[in-house]
């Protein structure tokens, strides 16, 4: 006959916990180093992208390989250099989006099934790296956060396309999630405006106007369908309504072009050009399309552009940083990724 044991005797069942969620903050991509071979890497990485350059043709290898990738490489190695982290040997994006992610894991330890880490689309550590970590520590869910306030396809698609290409080779893939654009969110215009008016208080001069400088794309792209530069406009917009400035106190501009085909426009060095020639001598320019400073912020921004407008008579040139892993700024994506993971906690 089976002994039947006392409940009381009976030995505990351990309480199931929840499975864990993986959240992993993604940016564009830098360079492992600031030389030629790593610049090399990097933009043969980038620009073999058909996101980032539609037409991947013979013609395109040709220019890529036979020439961009033997010049371009020393002279962006010597930008990367103006602006590296020297104390960690890496640059200022990496810097940042190593620190949004501990800081955003710390921000919400209160739910202690949810782990956070962060990758480059190019470069290192990649979203590779980055699932398969997640996915070590046990998460089987997964939100991926495009760091990239406006949506375009060669920036947020192109995030989703590398996630999409991992998850296609593993067998047990997690639950996915990608938080969508926040170009117009309150928080994120909100963040802007405090950003800008602490940052214009410490200046000892009052700009005589603002220019809002986007991140550049080739015209045709947007003909096609891509949404970027509405959501450019619109935020730019909200901003406007936020700090209670019109059209001509508060400028839009695209950066950052390359080669031969139009792109959006105003372009920003363009126009650096011409408000110093009509009289203006003192602006600021902040960059709403970035989340963190980089390479187009602090040397393309904050030195090429500030030569270009004080070249042709300008005197006093302010560079507004990012939002960063400031406290505005980490409240910003700390708000996008509770947002997201809503049934998930």
């Amino acid at each position: 006959m089976t002994a039947v044991l006392p409940i009381e005797s009976a030995e505990p069942v351990a309480e199931a916990k929840p499975p864990r969620v993986g959240l992993l903050l993604v940016n564009l991509g830098t360079p492992d180093t600031a030389d030629a071979r790593g610049v090399r890497v990097y933009l043969k990485e980038f620009l073999s992208d058909p996101r980032v350059i539609e037409d991947q043709g013979l013609l395109w290898k040709l220019v890529l390989n036979g020439i961009i990738l033997r010049t371009r490489p020393r002279t962006k190695a010597r930008d990367y250099l103006k602006i590296w982290n020297t104390e960690k040997n890496e640059s200022p994006l990496k810097t940042i989006t190593h620190a949004q992610s501990e800081k955003l894991a710390r921000s919400i330890a209160i739910h202690d099934h949810v782990e956070v880490d962060w990758a480059m689309r190019y470069g290192n550590p990649s979203i590779r790296a980055g699932i398969e970590a997640l996915m070590a520590r046990g998460c089987d869910r997964l939100l991926v956060v495009p760091l990239y306030p406006q949506y375009s396809a060669a920036t947020s698609a192109t995030v989703c396309d590398e996630v999409f290409r991992v998850l296609a080779t593993i067998r047990a893939q997690p639950t996915l999630r990608v938080s969508p654009p926040y170009y117009d969110d309150p928080a994120y215009i909100d963040a802007l405006a405090v950003s800008i008016d602490a940052h214009l208080a410490t200046l000892p001069f009052k700009p005589e106007l603002i220019v809002a400088s986007f991140h550049g794309m080739p015209k045709a792209y947007v003909d096609k369908g891509d949404p970027y530069q509405g959501q450019c406009i619109a935020t730019t917009d909200a901003l406007r309504r936020r700090l209670g400035l019109d059209e001509t106190k508060l400028l839009l501009t695209f950066q950052s072009r390359f080669g031969n085909a139009e792109w959006l426009q105003p372009y920003t060095d363009k126009t650096m050009e011409r408000l110093a020639k009509d009289g203006v001598r003192r602006i600021a320019v902040v960059m709403p399309g970035f989340a963190a400073d980089c390479l187009e912020t602090l040397e393309e921004i904050a030195r090429e552009n500030a030569e270009i407008f004080k070249h042709n008579g300008g005197e006093a040139f302010a560079a507004i940083p990012c939002l960063n892993d400031s406290d505005a700024g980490m409240a910003v994506i700390r708000k996008l990724a509770l947002r997201e993971l809503q049934g998930w906690l």
